[in-house]
């Protein structure tokens, strides 16, 4: 059975970070830059360089890539543009912004093949054409467990490529309407819930349709209901707590990695249900939330089998020298 939560990921390391202009309509956590923007994107390379380190010093494997392209402000976020599945599959992702287009990276899929058993790249993009968008692990939440796609409604998230990627990929659609207290539709279910292997994060308020919510509640516990359902205030979702994501280090340990912020929103009450099966893990990335995402929009999780390297024994990965576009 395929894991919850992945040992490698992959970062991007923005050299000329902002938020961006062309994704504030709709993404109603974005928070319009002041100041310097030198320092802004210095600031956010520090950010993910902390990132990266705490990562690998709990022994997940970080695949960091550089980019020094002042045209793709959000390459920050990379879960956007691509997914990696169990059986060796790759999933290319067509973007709602433009501006977004150009950050999928051949260089990233190749190392993908050299260092995991890639079998099949789908490569949805081309459905950028036709106005039809679906934006990858933001707009779709996926319990790998249950085979499981959740995804809130919205122009990032298209009903027409969800059906067309959970068929080719062995998932059930789960999609719902959801929106913030001033009515704003949720622009990317990630933002929304966080699925672990034992616990969920959810903001489940902001689903509209009661019936729905209750099914989405019924199917994220399981059959036995053996995972915890872990409410979300409006203001932690504002605060990016569902916007988390379970990661695997050394000898097993699972951490859920998050950002200072949601962590500090969490009540005590959350904490000592997510610790009994993960170590919380608050990574500092206050520049990067202003673009309107968080940690879980910073990884762009791996759930292929690693093929050995050189210098390496089987079962261990060793990390590709950072390139820079």
């Amino acid at each position: 059975m395929p894991v919850q939560a992945p040992g490698a990921v992959v970062m991007i390391r923005p050299h000329k970070f902002t938020p961006n202009p062309d994704t504030a309509a709709d993404n109603a956590f974005q928070v319009a830059a002041a100041g310097d923007p030198e320092e802004l994107a210095a600031r956010a390379f520090q950010e993910v360089t902390r990132a990266a380190e705490t990562l690998e010093s709990v022994g997940v494997t970080v695949h960091l890539f550089d980019d020094e392209d002042a045209t793709r402000p959000d390459s920050v976020f990379p879960n956007n543009w691509f997914s990696t599945h169990a059986g060796g599959r790759v999933a290319l992702y067509p973007m709602y912004a433009p501006s977004r287009r150009t950050e999928r990276r051949p260089d990233i899929v190749e190392m993908l093949k050299a260092r995991y058993r890639v079998q099949d790249v789908i490569d949805y993009s081309g459905l950028e054409y036709d106005n039809i968008f679906l934006e990858g692990t933001g707009a779709m939440v996926l319990d790998h467990l249950s085979r499981i796609a959740y995804a809130a409604r919205s122009r990032r998230a298209d009903p027409v490529v969800l059906e067309r990627f959970c068929t080719t990929f062995g998932y059930e659609p789960m999609a719902f309407d959801a929106a913030d207290q001033g009515g704003t539709p949720v622009y990317h279910t990630n933002v929304l819930m966080c699925i672990a292997s034992d616990f969920v994060l959810i903001g489940l308020s902001m689903i509209t349709d009661p019936a729905r919510r209750a099914e989405v509640v019924e199917r994220l516990a399981g059959r036995r209901g053996k995972r915890h359902v872990l409410e979300l205030s409006d203001q932690q979702i504002h605060d990016f707590a569902g916007n988390a994501i379970e990661l695997e280090g050394e000898d097993g340990e699972r951490f859920l990695a998050l950002s200072t912020r949601a962590a500090a929103s969490l009540s005590d009450e959350q904490r000592e249900i997510i610790e009994r099966s993960c170590t919380l893990l608050p990574l500092d990335v206050p520049t990067i939330e202003l673009a309107g995402g968080s940690v879980r929009c910073m990884l762009a999780s791996i759930h292929l089998d690693a093929r050995p390297q050189a210098g390496t024994t089987q079962g261990q990965v060793s990390q590709l020298p950072a390139a820079v576009i």
